[in-house]
């Protein structure tokens, strides 16, 4: 597949990536992992759609396989609009990494999700 990116400071952004909302638990792992063999380097992720963990087992997995280096790819996550507070961003990264499995140490981009007015989650 052809990559068109965009510059987005330290790293490169594919302008097409694979996104993960709606993605059903069972399933949104084998669609990760066809996206990855067939070129997508750029997979969007979110707390909010409850599927992080399949989708770092599968991280896990085709980075250990060989099948896509993890410096290949552009992983973006993202943080509900209720985290709003320093601490609770910093637990929330932490948190989502947790159920990524370790599969990477960072994303690329960690996005306020939904930026609206709306009460903290404390």
């Amino acid at each position: 597949m052809a990559q068109k990116s965009i510059s987005c400071g330290v790293s490169q952004m594919p302008v097409v990536g694979l996104g993960t909302w709606q993605s059903k638990k069972g399933e949104v792992g084998a669609a990760v992992e066809h996206a990855l063999r067939n070129g997508y380097r750029h997979i969007d992720c979110a707390m909010i759609y409850q599927n992080e963990e399949e989708i770092g087992e599968t991280f896990k997995k085709v980075f250990s396989e060989g099948i896509v280096k993890r410096e290949d790819v552009f992983i973006t996550s993202k943080l509900w609009c209720t985290y709003k507070r320093a601490e609770d961003v910093s637990v929330r990264q932490r948190t989502a990494f947790l159920q990524m499995k370790q599969a990477f140490e960072y994303p690329e981009i960690h996005l306020i999700m939904l930026l609206i007015g709306s009460e903290s989650m404390h």
